[in-house]
């Protein structure tokens, strides 16, 4: 590996920022406490100035751990890489999953299902830049933790925007939209989610601050207050439920993601706690009085990996934040998020959704007995047998995207909500005007990409591009935020038109890792292949592949490295 010369660095920074300010600072702890992609329709063309053209993008993904999925049986996780924070809501014979976005747009993916095994993406609830405002938020604020519901011949989404006005509920007739702006709520804290009272009545619970000065670090509470759903705004007195969690004297960190249900004249809180790393965990509590006072059960955590040996093969790590739902037969089930680590801890996809049956003894909820394994594979829930999804979000699979027709897919996303449009779809090219560079908080970066679903991948995208000034870029970028990241592309360096792999970790400051000068002006296919926490670059250019390098060090891009919530993004990216 070498260090870019001083000119190359200025130029590459400036190309990478969109500035030639100081370098950012490393990015803070980002613990919950409380980006710019395309919408769904035809963007207009870019203005004329420096674009890059991409003619595909495909994908193959392998998944590390070896699975056999027999007869009648599915496949965990639901949905593979960056799916975190799921909330399930059943509507008739349907059923739909939210995850949380954070400052990715568009936002708030919605996934539909008739078997809760098989999930096709259907909408993004946020995908008009004016709902919300990601302007100077790192990737890991933002939306947090949703809730869905339907009630009365409406979906409400209940979720919370750290560090941009915080609690909002939004509405619409379907879940594939139009969904409306946001109705801010004006309380503190995060992860509200909407119960609905036999009664008429629909309360809110989330977490927030204790109502007494915080004991330790991670001190947290569960609150409740009335929901006047039909002029969508809180009433009444809010009430501290539960102080810290299970048991207040274990100090009990960080409970969160609280939802209620009522079943057999009991209410149900059930919550996440223990944080989102490794003692993650799923508490359970019961009362008589939708207001409490609520118990914890005996056999609490009701799921929990952190009870296991460290040194397992293929471990799933950090489970927790569930969401219950009751089948037409009777039937429990419930989704939650867990880790699919290499090397124990490091993971680059992100957290990710799983499934488990729910039972009931003498009226109480259990999920998984502690010291056992979360399944990958087990019988599928007791509803009809659906075809599988035209693309998968199980297992091992692969996509091509030709860019067809004048618009991105639902899947697309990235950095921030931009202003004005960057880029154009047409009939098999994605053009993107290269202008905001990642690592610049005030813009929003020429990159759209597409969540990274296993540790094993290959990504490639083809580009033609020509650089006229030093520090020109356009190629394929993975992205886990704006200071950890690999870019793979033609640029020019040192004053020649090359191709070159840059790696960044925890700094505005590129590190060249190789360069390989480029005579040809014919369209260059970019290829990274990742393997856990390696990864290999290679271009394609007149029928002709080489390799760039190899054994590259790609734990820059693992959560547990870059901070934050997400997972990798991969696609096409210009700057200038």
């Amino acid at each position: 590996m070498r260090r870019m010369t001083s000119l190359a660095a200025l130029a590459f920074f400036a190309a990478l920022t969109g500035c030639d300010n100081s370098p950012e600072t490393a990015p803070p702890s980002e613990q919950a406490t409380a980006q710019n992609a395309p919408t769904s329709s035809a963007p207009a063309k870019p203005a004329a100035e420096k674009t890059a053209e991409f003619s595909q993008f495909s994908y193959r993904g392998e998944s590390q751990e070896d699975v056999t999925v027999g007869e009648g049986e599915f496949r965990n996780p639901i949905i593979s890489g960056y799916a975190p924070d799921p909330t399930v809501a059943r509507v008739g014979d349907d059923y739909y999953v939210v995850t949380s976005s954070f400052t990715h747009y568009p936002g708030l993916p919605i996934y539909h299902s008739k078997d809760l095994v098989n999930w096709t993406q259907v909408a993004n609830a946020i995908d008009r830049p004016d709902q919300v405002d990601f302007s100077g938020l790192r990737a890991s604020r933002g939306i947090f933790a949703p809730d869905l519901s339907y009630h009365d011949g409406t979906y409400y989404l209940v979720t919370t925007c750290v560090d941009c006005d915080g609690n909002f509920v939004m509405t619409a007739e379907d879940p594939t939209g139009p969904w409306s702006d946001p109705h801010w709520l004006g309380f503190g804290g995060i992860d509200p989610s909407i119960y609905w009272a036999d009664d008429g009545k629909a309360y809110i619970v989330n977490n927030d601050a204790p109502n007494e000065e915080p004991r330790y670090d991670g001190h947290r509470a569960i609150w409740i207050q009335e929901f006047d759903w039909q002029n969508l705004k809180m009433v009444g007195e809010r009430k501290q439920l539960i102080n810290g969690g299970v048991d207040i004297t274990q100090e009990p960190v960080w409970i969160e993601g609280p939802h209620i249900i009522k079943r057999n004249g009991y209410y149900y809180i059930t919550a996440a706690e223990g944080g989102t790393s490794v003692h993650h965990s799923q508490t359970i509590f019961r009362a008589d009085n939708v207001w409490g006072p609520y118990t914890p059960a005996d056999h609490n955590p009701i799921l929990t990996q952190r009870d296991l040996e460290w040194e397992r093969e293929d471990p799933i790590i950090a489970a927790g934040h569930a969401k219950f739902v009751q089948l037409p037969n009777g039937d429990w089930w419930a989704t939650f998020l867990a880790i699919r680590p290499y090397n124990n801890d490091m993971f680059n996809i992100g957290r990710e959704t799983f499934l488990l049956p729910v039972t009931w003894k003498d009226d109480w909820p259990y999920i998984l007995p502690q010291g056992e394994r979360i399944p990958f594979a087990m019988e599928k829930p007791a509803l009809p047998e659906q075809p599988p999804a035209e693309l998968p979000t199980a297992g091992n699979f692969g996509y091509t995207d030709s860019f067809d027709g004048d618009s991105l897919s639902l899947s697309w996303m990235g950095l921030r909500n931009p202003s004005e449009d960057f880029y154009q779809v047409d009939n098999g090219a994605l053009n993107l005007a290269c202008r905001g560079g990642l690592g610049n908080l005030d813009v929003v970066p020429s990159f759209i990409g597409r969540r990274q679903q296993h540790h094993i991948a290959d990504v490639s995208t083809t580009v033609t591009f020509d650089p006229t000034a030093e520090g020109d870029m356009a190629g394929l970028a993975a992205v886990q935020s704006d200071t950890h990241l690999m870019f793979l592309g033609v640029t020019q360096l040192d004053g020649q038109k090359q191709v070159a792999l840059y790696r960044r970790e925890g700094s505005t400051e590129g590190e060249l890792i190789s360069a390989q000068p480029l005579e040809s002006s014919a369209p260059v296919e970019l290829t990274l292949a990742f393997n856990a926490g390696q990864m290999q670059a290679s271009y394609e250019v007149d029928g002709t592949k080489h390799t760039l390098a190899e054994s590259v060090d790609a734990t820059n891009l693992s959560t547990n490295v870059a901070g934050g919530f997400v997972g990798t993004l991969i696609g096409p990216y210009c700057a200038e």
